[in-house]
């Protein structure tokens, strides 16, 4: 028995705001196809920003989180490349479409913080903050 949940992030490479639209959505599609070669892997929540992605994992101690890591990112970038072959031209010359490294944290009694924030990604200020110039 175990309880290993860790929030993940990864950026694009360049920061280059490419999530946007149907991309986001397809890369969501990829990721959650995790479970084909690791079904005991579980993604809890997931959404994307226009450069980075957010992921809520449970993952069993038996793999490295840079195990997991290593493979969302590569079949994530494998598979986007060859549904939008415009990422070939934004990325020319490079290995692939994520920068490389990545954030994780453990998660614990802040599960749900963690899980509303991920959920309220790429979503618009809701109007807590005001400028004024």
């Amino acid at each position: 028995m175990y309880c290993a949940k860790y929030h993940l992030v990864f950026a694009t490479k360049y920061r280059r705001k490419v999530l946007k639209q149907g991309l986001g959505a397809y890369l969501l599609k990829i990721l959650h196809n995790i479970t084909k070669k690791f079904p005991d892997v579980e993604i809890l929540e997931s959404n994307t920003d226009k450069d980075h992605v957010h992921l809520l994992l449970s993952i069993p101690p038996k793999y490295s989180i840079s195990e997991i890591v290593q493979y969302l990112k590569g079949r994530s970038a494998h598979d986007m490349r060859k549904k939008f072959p415009f990422l070939n031209k934004a990325y020319y010359g490079t290995d692939g479409i994520w920068s490389e490294g990545y954030f994780v944290s453990t998660v614990g009694i802040n599960e749900e913080i963690i899980q509303r924030y991920i959920e309220h990604q790429g979503k618009e200020d809701s109007g807590q903050v005001s400028l004024v110039f």
